[in-house]
């Protein structure tokens, strides 16, 4: 087995006149006992020889099972793994970088960056846990764990960590967001909002509403994405912006394009808007917005120019939080959806502008047009799958967790089965003079006659006395 200790203060040979080890020039220096020679394994001192032959076992049979981990490995600080060697590899999307970083910075390296990898253990994670709740809300709080149990997994990876402690420690949860159910407006609150919005911006709600599209992908909605002819909408991209504040167009999420059936009233209204306020062309590169450093990002990244069907007054691209702050929660407030609660006051240039405040409701936002729309074809009978699709979900089980509720027959179907099934048997009713296949043989039937009806299966039949004071038969039941 490969794997040795070497004494660093004595020779390794005897002397051999004496037959005594000599002192070496390191004697009394530094640790005495070193372990060396395994295969993919750093030497390591000792003070002792007895810790020098455990960290020797240790190591040869980590090395054989292949779970060998250095300790040293895992003795950098948590904040020196994230950005020397964990955030410097990443290759999120632009629009989920800043989200992402900003997370990681404000909750995750100020309260464990100063932790090495190795000291990470459930105690550490239950403080961090109780820390975090008390900074951000159960939802954020989810994210921000999944972030850090990412990091500590290719830690694993990195052979710095033998477990991933937000996986290996039973005892700590991680934080669980509280499951609402999706929130859908009903048509006089829909017909409010968008009476309250400015008149270019009422196609917006329209296309929310009746496309279930995402506030980003009716933002970067062109002209030539709508087939009237096909009464089909393309989605094919959507407008983001980085955490810079720079714009870019990019595919829809999760990479998923996808054709909408448009209703023909809601094409009515689609070309109207046209007309009254006419699509402005915007080139914006693809992707991503910081400017390509090689050929393939360059081609990655190229500019596209699209009509966008949404803009400003200005002819310019909408920006989402001017939107939402100028126009949307505006048209909320005056809707009754949403409370003024404040005043917030702005200088430009030696101008003084004051706008109002609203109270935070995430739920009444432009995703919940989308959710409007669901509710309206589940409630109209429309498959799962077929709105899975149109909603751009990689799963109709995504669908059905988040909309089961919209579906008014859910549930009642089986139960008005089962009522059937223990509903008490009603007694059959049979007709006046008529006889039971078994009680056939009791008649004054010819044999042939009775053959005949036997043949047919009859359970019943009906006779009656001829005037001859024969017997009319006529089977009714078979």
């Amino acid at each position: 087995m490969s794997g040795y200790i070497e004494d660093r203060w004595l020779k390794k040979r005897p002397n051999k006149e004496t037959g005594k080890r000599e002192r070496t020039d390191l004697w009394g220096k530094g640790a005495r006992y070193r372990v060396k020679g395994i295969p993919g394994v750093r030497d390591r001192s000792f003070h002792t020889s007895e810790d020098a032959k455990q960290w020797l076992a240790t190591a040869q049979t980590g090395t054989i099972r292949g779970e060998f981990i250095d300790p040293r490995d895992g003795a950098i600080r948590l904040a020196d793994y994230i950005e020397q060697h964990w955030w410097p590899g990443r290759t999120d999307e632009p629009s989920t970088e800043g989200p992402m970083r900003s997370r990681i910075w404000n909750h995750i390296i100020p309260l464990l960056g100063a932790f090495a990898l190795r000291d990470i253990d459930a105690a550490v994670l239950r403080m961090w846990k109780a820390q975090l709740l008390s900074r951000v809300e159960e939802s954020t709080a989810e994210v921000i764990w999944i972030h850090l149990a990412t990091i500590l997994g290719a830690a694993v990876d990195d052979g710095r960590l033998l477990k991933n402690p937000c996986k290996a420690h039973r005892t700590v949860k991680p934080p669980k967001r509280t499951k609402k159910k999706a929130k859908a407006w009903a048509r006089a609150i829909v017909d409010s909002v968008r009476a309250n919005v400015q008149e270019r911006y009422q196609i917006a709600v329209d296309l929310g509403v009746g496309l279930g599209l995402r506030q980003g992908e009716a933002f970067g909605l062109a002209e030539d994405d709508f087939d009237f002819d096909a009464g089909v909408v393309h989605v094919r991209r959507q407008l983001r912006w980085d955490s810079k504040g720079r714009p870019y167009f990019c595919l829809p999420k999760g990479g998923k394009t996808r054709d909408v059936p448009i209703a023909p009233n809601l094409a009515q209204r689609v070309r109207a808007h046209f007309r009254r306020f006419p699509p402005v062309p915007c080139t914006l590169p693809w992707r991503n917005p910081e400017p390509p450093m090689t050929d393939l990002e360059a081609r990655q990244r190229k500019p596209i120019t699209v009509r966008l069907v949404l803009s400003t007054s200005q002819g310019n691209r909408v920006v989402y939080k001017t939107w939402n702050e100028r126009s949307w929660k505006p048209a909320l407030a005056a809707a009754g959806v949403l409370k003024v609660v404040g005043e917030k006051v702005q200088t430009y240039g030696g101008r003084i502008r004051k706008y109002p405040v609203f109270e935070l409701s995430r739920e009444d936002m432009f995703h919940v047009l989308r959710h409007t729309y669901a509710s309206v074809q589940l409630e109209a009978g429309e498959s799962i799958v077929s709105l899975a699709q149109w909603l751009g979900h990689s799963s109709p089980n995504i669908t059905l967790d988040h909309y089961a509720h919209f579906m008014p027959e859910a549930g009642r179907r089986g139960l008005a089965a089962m009522d059937t099934w223990f509903a008490p048997a009603q007694p059959q009713k049979i007709p006046e003079k008529s006889l039971g296949a078994p009680w056939i043989k009791e008649l004054n039937l010819n044999p042939q006659v009775k053959d005949m009806i036997r043949s047919a299966g009859a359970m019943k039949v009906k006779y009656k006395e001829t005037a001859r004071g024969g017997l009319a038969v006529n089977v009714i039941e078979c």
